[in-house]
């Protein structure tokens, strides 16, 4: 039995709008077609295949084993397709084409402004894409094709990718101005027992200033609050509500406008890279090499 000539491209979105969507009516009004029309659909596709895709549970669906499989498919193909798509239109109307940029950490969207608009400047014919909210891991949708170049402080190391190191800096520690610890110069783990660290909501072993500075020293800050918003996080920290630690390069911009003083934690300083990773067979893209090359520039003029 072939199955590809059974399975089309109409099936795979099909699959994918009733996992998102979960009802039979919400996923129908998705795809522009009437609930019967769609009933019709699934039951000609598993007559052809032989086999359940979903099963009801009251008012939603839920997809068997074979769905799932069925579902992964889409989830790869349907990105892909998308992207050719894209592009060829983007080739049809004289653009070179779209770079989709997936951004995995906070400060690295504050960095990709500084970028986008030098770029712009100079690849006028490619359309940019940002993404900043995953549903995936940054490395997943490289691999997945939802995004062209990730720009993230963590690396995965992988057969089929290619990492450039865009920048090192070193990360601050920002207090109040009128904080106990703001007569420091350096600060030692000990100085942050007792403090409330203000973070991104990312998971703890991803934030260098516990794996690579407190963890070391078995301390932890008396408490830890996750805030999403940089601006909201240096607020709260001008107010004496808590300490937050950001690369030195965009903690300069802000100590001109927020009531704030920075400190370096430890020493010899606490070092982070950042890092583009696409996949190598895209290495050879002329604006992919462009983003590159610009991204590195401005960085290190920063």
């Amino acid at each position: 039995m072939n199955y590809i000539h059974m399975i089309t491209l109409k099936h795979l979105k099909i699959i994918q709008a009733l996992h998102e969507n979960r009802t039979l009516t919400r996923a129908a009004s998705v795809l522009y077609l009437s609930q019967s029309a769609l009933s019709h659909q699934i039951r000609y596709l598993e007559k052809k295949l032989g086999i359940t895709l979903w099963e009801r549970e009251g008012r939603n669906l839920r997809l068997t084993k074979a769905g799932e499989l069925l579902l992964q498919t889409a989830q790869q193909l349907l990105p892909i397709l998308k992207q050719t798509e894209k592009t060829l239109k983007a080739y049809a109307q004289g653009r070179q084409g779209i770079l989709r940029i997936g951004v995995e950490c906070y400060p690295c969207y504050e960095w990709l402004i500084k970028i986008i608009g030098v770029f712009l400047q100079k690849m006028p014919d490619v359309e940019v894409e940002i993404i900043n909210k995953f549903q995936f891991s940054g490395h997943e949708g490289l691999l997945n094709y939802h995004i062209d170049i990730l720009i993230t402080p963590d690396i995965e190391k992988k057969a089929n990718i290619h990492i450039e190191t865009l920048a090192q800096y070193n990360l601050v520690l920002l207090v109040a101005n009128e904080h106990s610890l703001a007569h420091k110069t350096i600060i030692t783990p000990k100085d942050l027992a007792n403090e409330t660290l203000l973070t991104f909501p990312v998971p703890l072993e991803r934030l260098d200033i516990l794996t690579q500075f407190l963890n070391p020293a078995h301390i932890k800050p008396k408490h830890i609050k996750e805030i999403e918003s940089i601006e909201l996080m240096l607020q709260m920290t001008a107010l004496g509500r808590g300490i937050c630690i950001l690369p030195e390069w965009l903690a300069g911009e802000f100590i001109k406008k927020i009531p704030v003083k920075k400190i370096c934690i430890s020493a010899n300083g606490l070092s982070q890279k950042l890092f583009a990773i696409f996949r190598k067979q895209d290495k050879e893209i002329n604006y992919i090499k462009h983003f590159v090359k610009i991204s590195k520039k401005v960085v290190n003029a920063t």
